[in-house]
Parts: C-alpha cells; structure tokens; sequence
C-alpha cells in the first residue's frame, strides 16, 4: 500500500518544473491529483495523460485557474471536491519571479510578484481549508516559497517581501488550523535546475555557481518533489507550522574566505 492512497491533492502550477514533479510524485504514492495551470493547457493534459497512464485512467486531471483570481481558486477547488470526492493535499507550487532593479519596479511588476506569491497562496489555501474543515478529515496545505523568504537578493525586492511574506502566512495559519487537523508549511528551495531556467544557468557559468553551493551541485526538481511527498505523508504528521530548506548548504555558505586554505 501506497503512503498517499487515497489521498485527494491539488497542485497549483503544476504542469510543469518542479510542480510537476510533484504531481508525479504524488500519483506514484497513491494520490489522485488536479494539475492547475494557467495557459498551458497542451501541457497540462500531457502531464494528466501520463500520470494515468502509469497509475490509472482517473487518478488525474488538469484544472485552468488563474490563482490571481478569487472567483477561479474557489471555481478551482470545487472541481476538485467534486471529481474527487474531497480535498486531502493542497500544494501551492504556483509563483511568479522577474528580475527587476527597486527603483524602476512598476507598481504593475510588484502586484504581480505579490498577488501570484502571497495573496493568491493565502486564497488557494483558504478556499482548501473550508473544503478540509466541513469534511472533517484534516489535511495539509505546504508552500512553495524560497531561501529568498530569509535571504534578501539584489533585484528581487517584490519576489523577496512575497516570499517573507509568506512564512508568516504559513505559521498563523498552522496556528489557526491546528484545531482542524490541518498542517500548514512551506519549502523553501535554494538553486533547482528546472526547464525553465537551464539556459541562464548555463549562460551565468555552471561551475561558477556550483561553487557557491557547499554541496558542490545545483538541485533537482526529483529531489525537491520527494520532499514534498514525505512532508503529506503520514510519517511527516508531527511536523506542523514550520520552514524546510532544501539548498545544498547554499542559504549560509556567505562567506567565502577560508582562513585554512595555504595553512601549513
């Protein structure tokens, strides 16, 4: 038996990165999943297609929502009450990241950073809760947020104040939930190589960043999917209202000079 049979999850930006690793990792333990995404549709139904493929033809399904939108989350939501009988997992994945200097940050720009990472996090999660709470289960809700909750980084001033934003979002919600029997936590991921961001890591210089990792080596999306997979599981039950890093060491590896190097 499955870790996860049984289990009902919803996976917001999960057609693609490392939302759908997590879709895949969730379906190979059992779970039925609904892949959220925005435009993607072709992706989306791919991913869908795949995972019943592997595992059966009703254990997923893709679902358009643009999580910016209030209406769209709870529209969402309900799809996914309805096809599956209830909602078990909510796994807010879907985010938003430029690079943009503070003092030419549009309004427009920082709206977008917050209302994609923070409020539309807070409404995904709320719109879960009410479903979890009237159907007495319990549940979990993690977040996908970054080592830039903690650690400020030069031109990602909304991505940042989003991301610090929600660590708080998540321990009072933890607090609040608790009584419900619903776990709320975020990961944060240091450097992920994804689809999306191979050719900047290759145009930046591989070997140059690794260097900054203590563990010598960027990421992978398997990794992290596997992490969000224990953390729903229930051998991850007592683990409530709290922040896991994954980052290779990369989030305090801030000074580089090393006194014992040319030591006799």
């Amino acid at each position: 038996m499955a870790r996860l049979d049984g289990k009902r999850a919803l996976v917001t930006g999960g057609s693609r990165g490392i939302g759908a690793a997590i879709c895949r990792y969730l379906a190979a333990e059992g779970a039925h999943v609904g892949i959220n995404y925005v435009a993607s549709a072709d992706r989306a139904e791919a991913l869908a297609t795949e995972i019943n493929t592997a595992h059966g033809q009703k254990v997923a399904f893709a679902v358009q929502a643009d999580i910016q939108q209030e209406t769209a989350i709870q529209a969402m939501v309900a799809d996914v009450v309805e096809r599956f009988g209830g909602i078990d997992i909510l796994i807010n994945n879907a985010g938003y990241e430029s690079t943009v200097s503070a003092v030419d940050l549009s309004i427009d720009e920082w709206d977008r950073a917050v209302n994609t990472n923070l409020r539309g996090a807070f409404l995904c999660a709320q719109a879960a809760a009410r479903a979890m709470i009237k159907q007495g289960t319990g549940g979990v809700i993690i977040n996908n947020s970054s080592i830039h909750d903690a650690i400020p980084r030069m031109g990602l001033a909304h991505y940042c104040a989003s991301k610090g934003g929600l660590e708080m979002l998540m321990k009072t919600l933890a607090l609040e939930w608790a009584e419900f029997n619903i776990r709320v936590l975020n990961v944060s991921p240091g450097a992920i190589e994804t689809e999306m961001n191979r050719d900047e890591i290759a145009a930046f210089g591989r070997e140059r960043f690794e260097s900054w990792i203590p563990s010598g080596r960027i990421g992978n999306v398997d990794e992290v999917a596997g992490l969000f997979a224990y953390l729903c599981s229930p051998e991850a039950a007592y683990i409530n209202g709290t922040t896991i890093y994954i980052d290779g060491a990369y989030m305090i590896n801030v000074v580089r000079y090393d006194p014992r190097k040319g030591a006799s």
